[in-house]
């Protein structure tokens, strides 16, 4: 007898999280400063890239011996994340899951690896981090790093 499997959820619906002004740069540099503090910490080289809400790069660093590829990649996780108004983890889990998920593999920007992180202040996307270099483990603590450095004083955000 055949067994039907059950199909994988779909998956959520999108954020209705608002954009917001676009990050400044002061404050595109402390999630610069923070995200490189922890790949340095580490040991991890890696590409770094700072997004506002209306996707342009702010501030991009590459740490040494970091490989070339990870310069596209980390924009494009950044990018992803601005996009989709989510992280790009959460595409990846979709992904994995099969079924109707796999269509994110047909939407530009999509980029479905860990390190790409909408950034927040009071509620809205101010703009995104996204990082390359390393495993996806590795640049999703380095992109949340970056993050949770903006969170930390929310209050500082200019133009």
């Amino acid at each position: 007898m055949a067994s039907a499997q059950t199909p994988p959820p779909p998956p959520p619906p999108p954020p209705n999280t608002a954009y917001g002004a676009p990050i400044g740069l002061a404050q595109a540099k402390k999630v610069m400063a923070a995200a490189e503090a922890e790949a340095v910490k580490n040991g991890w080289s890696m590409v770094i890239v700072v997004m506002d809400s209306a996707d342009h790069v702010v501030m991009q660093e590459k740490l040494d011996n970091t490989q070339y590829s990870a310069l596209a990649g980390a924009e494009d996780k950044a990018r992803s994340a601005l996009h989709f108004k989510r992280p790009t983890k959460d595409l990846e889990e979709v992904l994995a899951r099969g079924g109707i998920g796999l269509r994110y593999l047909a939407f530009r920007d999509a980029m479905p690896v860990q390190g790409g992180l909408p950034l927040l202040v009071d509620g809205k996307i101010v703009g995104s981090i996204g990082v390359g270099g390393g495993t996806s483990v590795q640049d999703g603590q380095v992109a949340k790093a970056g993050s949770e450095s903006l969170q930390q004083d929310a209050s500082t955000l200019t133009r």
